[in-house]
């Protein structure tokens, strides 16, 4: 979470992917002089050189000051031959190979998107939050196996892992509103009563910060009742995995998210969380929203460059409020249906 150099690695990955990629090479032109080299990955990657992700590619990553991926998958790729790469592997090793182990997921429902949301618009109007997920340990990298009619998987965490995301969260606090949120399940699981310990722990060390405690269950209530009282939200894998999901769901389009996922040192990876959408790709229809408020985030996180981060989410809500929408946005009166390419010109317009 630190400023770096100007180099970033783009991945335009499969399906809308080279779309969007061309979309937010545009922005990152208008916003400074970076310096982007483009590399497979995979399923594009195993049609040139039979694996989702090479070494080359990686050790470019590594090189590199922040990673965009715009999208991997697709049909052409699907396979239940475990021998088979996938292009899943890509992204997979790619946040092995970098180390990354903090997952930023931010909620921010544009105001011109509010009629989309499942919710009322007054309920989540002013929402704005952010979602800390652990990403390397847990039960999904946990022992796990099957005896005859019994299956288990192990949840198990240590000080470090929880110590090492705790104080992303913190900081991610004291960077916005100065609220962060612990999610466990302390009533029940050994794993969250440390986790909970360790994180009351750290709090002395960041005493502008106001901690509170919830159990995960009561978490996602809260989420869909009171939006608007969350700042930031730090849990584990599992737990994260869920959380932020319900919370994106608050916007009303996966086509809106961005996310980051982070380590302790070198390069961040920034990705929309949609997916490579094959149906429509190449037919000019993709939203590029998701992936420019994921440069937003990179700009921000990778460059530390905060300034030109909001004045690009700002230009994107610019764009919303003039009424444009790709075919998979919703809401607002007088909206007029746009391809990549307009969406694009008007976020630039309006920077």
């Amino acid at each position: 979470m630190s400023e770096g150099g100007n180099q970033i690695a783009l991945l335009p990955g499969d399906g809308i992917g080279p779309e969007i990629a061309a979309a937010a090479k545009r922005v990152l032109e208008a916003l400074g002089d970076f310096e982007i080299s483009e590399h497979l990955i995979g399923g594009a990657s195993i049609d040139e050189h039979g694996t989702a992700l090479t070494d080359e590619v990686l050790e470019a990553c590594r090189q590199s000051d922040a990673v965009l991926l715009c999208a991997v998958g697709g049909p052409k790729w699907d396979t239940t031959d475990p021998d088979k790469p996938r292009p899943e592997q890509g992204l997979l090793g790619l946040r092995k190979g970098l180390g990354l182990f903090a997952n930023l997921r931010p909620v921010r429902p544009s105001e011109a998107l509010l009629e989309a949301s499942p919710l009322r618009h007054e309920r989540i109007e002013g929402t704005d939050l952010l979602v800390v997920r652990e990403l390397t340990g847990g039960i999904y990298f946990g022992d796990s196996g099957r005896d005859g009619d019994r299956a288990h998987d192990d949840c198990a965490y240590t000080v470090e892992e929880i110590e090492r995301i705790a104080r992303v969260g913190f900081e991610a606090a004291g960077e916005r509103g100065g609220k962060l949120t612990s999610v466990d399940k302390a009533n029940v699981l050994e794993t969250s009563r440390l986790w909970r310990e360790t994180v009351t722990r750290l709090a002395p060390e960041y005493g502008e910060i106001a901690l509170d405690h919830l159990l995960v269950d009561n978490a996602a209530m809260q989420l869909v009742s009171r939006p608007t009282d969350f700042d930031v939200i730090v849990t584990e894998n599992l737990f994260g995995d869920i959380l932020s999901d319900e919370a994106a769901m608050l916007t009303g389009s996966l086509g809106m998210l961005p996310s980051a996922s982070l380590g302790e040192s070198g390069p961040g990876l920034y990705e929309p969380v949609h997916g490579s959408a094959p149906d429509i790709a190449g037919t000019g229809r993709a939203n590029p929203l998701a992936t420019l408020l994921s440069v937003a985030m990179m700009l921000k996180y990778g460059f530390g460059m905060h300034e030109e981060a909001k004045r690009l989410e700002k230009a994107v809500d610019a764009a919303l409020a003039q009424g444009l929408r790709t075919p998979d946005l919703t809401g607002g009166a007088d909206i007029r249906e746009v391809g990549t390419e307009e969406m694009t010109d008007a976020v630039l317009q309006s920077l």
